[in-house]
């Protein structure tokens, strides 16, 4: 199997579309970065702002709730004045209350000597002013409620209080309906962190900051030790492992004529979800990471088909080129119409080749002449080499055959010069006769000689 890295290496239609892809992936990458942190930054903005926006909303709706409260138990407060001293009348008014408002689910009249002694209800507390109380569990211990007191003062002065009791999983419910985005929820704390308002009815009644202490988080006390404190800001924490923003603030009734403005103490607070905040943006933030790569490889496919036919006639040159270096100088490059570098380099490459061939043709050529000469140089070498032998046997046979007549002539003569007085006349005749046949003997032998030498000549010269 072939390597990625190997392809890359040989083809440089991959190695060009790589490297457009890279500068575009990188500009890219550089382009949704930016474009993240300053959408993620707006974006969190709008959530702070939102976030606010719906905390204000939500006091006021719970405002308006506690508001209607009030009026309903202020306007039966005065119907009622009048008939205290009847039962039946003050039951029926009390059931009025709590027939016209959902949240409500007890109304009663507690005397004054009741509501003189401390009682479990209301944590000791004497209530002088119209006031609500902090959450507790009602009589049959089931609910956790919260009420309102309104004292009753007649001629005699204070004579008891009318009670209204409200639901806190009422209250939690008819606010939780308004919910600012799928996952979110508002909650509300009393003076000492406890539940008042809260999706689950199982905390209600429940202390926030204990809470965050029995899961372990410390990120929600610090959110419900901010809240309590009666600060007014948002904070990051994790809720079940999920990392959320609270944003907080002090409850703070609207002022209203005729209503008694006691400090409750209690801190309101939204819970949003960080996926609720930005779990859209990262949605489309990953849809748009996807599409980007998509057309990325969509653009590395189309960058490499081009640019690999772009190559087309380079990898035809490329071949030319291998044939050509393996010895076929008679290769064929077609012709092109193209104007640009490649087809420039094509014309070039042919023109090349046709004069490559063509000195080629003509280096065989000569290389055929200069072989036939040598032939012809080494065959008259050959006959030189064989007529040099042949001169030199010529030689040596004609030196052995004129040895005998000279050394008799220098017999001869030796003899004549050394005894010329003791010889005769006869005797030097006939050695003079001898020394001339010897001499003619080795004179026709020079004749024959120069004869041979003319005629060779002759013949290596007609040759």
């Amino acid at each position: 199997m072939i390597r990625l890295p190997k392809i890359i290496a040989k083809t440089l239609s991959v190695k060009l579309s790589l490297m457009v892809i890279a500068a575009l992936a990188t500009l890219l990458m550089v382009a949704l970065m930016t474009m993240y942190y300053y959408s993620r930054k707006a974006l969190k903005e709008e959530a702070l702002q939102k976030g606010m926006q719906t905390l204000e909303a939500t006091v006021q709706h719970i405002d308006n709730i506690l508001l209607d409260v009030e009026q309903s138990s202020g306007n039966i407060y005065w119907k009622m004045l009048s008939h205290l001293n009847e039962p039946e009348k003050v039951e029926a008014y009390c059931q009025r209350v709590v027939d016209c408002n959902p949240y409500v689910v007890d109304c009663r009249v507690v005397r004054d000597s009741v509501v003189a002694t401390p009682d479990t209800t209301s944590n000791g507390i004497v209530y002088e002013n119209p006031s609500w109380t902090d959450p507790y569990k009602s009589a049959d211990g089931k609910d956790a409620i919260t009420s309102f007191r309104l004292p009753i003062y007649t001629m005699q002065g204070k004579v008891g209080m009318l009670r209204v009791d409200v639901s806190l999983a009422l209250l939690s419910k008819i606010v939780l309906e308004v919910k600012p985005s799928p996952n979110s929820f508002c909650t509300l704390l009393g003076r000492d962190g406890t539940f008042i308002v809260h999706p689950d009815s199982t905390k209600l009644n429940r202390n926030a900051i204990e809470f965050g202490r029995q899961i372990g988080d410390s990120s929600v006390v610090e959110a419900a030790t901010a809240m309590v404190s009666g600060k007014t800001g948002y904070q990051r924490f994790r809720l079940y492992g999920e990392d959320s923003y609270v944003f907080y603030k002090p409850f703070v009734r609207s002022a209203v004529p005729g209503r008694a403005m006691s400090e409750l103490g209690w801190s309101a607070g939204i819970i949003y979800p960080e996926e609720d905040i930005f779990g859209d943006y990262l949605r489309l933030l990953n849809t748009v990471i996807i599409i980007a790569v998509i057309g990325l490889l969509l653009l590395l496919l189309l960058c490499r088909t081009y640019i690999h036919r772009q190559f087309v006639p380079l990898h035809l040159l490329e071949e030319s080129a291998k044939r050509i270096a393996e010895g076929d100088y008679n290769e064929v490059i077609p012709d092109t119409h193209r104007t640009d570098e490649v087809g420039r380099l094509q014309k070039h490459f042919q023109q090349m080749q046709q004069s490559l061939s063509t000195n080629v043709g003509e280096m065989n050529w000569l290389s055929d002449q200069l072989k036939e000469r040598g032939e012809v140089l080494q065959a008259a070498y050959e006959q030189a080499q064989s007529a040099d032998r042949m001169k030199t046997n010529f030689l040596y046979n004609m030196s052995n055959k004129m040895m005998s007549p000279a050394s008799g002539i220098f017999t001869g003569v030796s003899t004549i010069c050394a005894h010329y007085e003791d010889l005769t006349e006869e005797e030097i005749t006939k050695l003079a006769d001898d020394i001339q046949q010897r001499g003619g003997k080795i004179t026709d032998l020079l004749n024959q000689l120069i004869t041979d030498s003319e005629k060779k000549v002759t013949e290596h010269t007609d040759a």
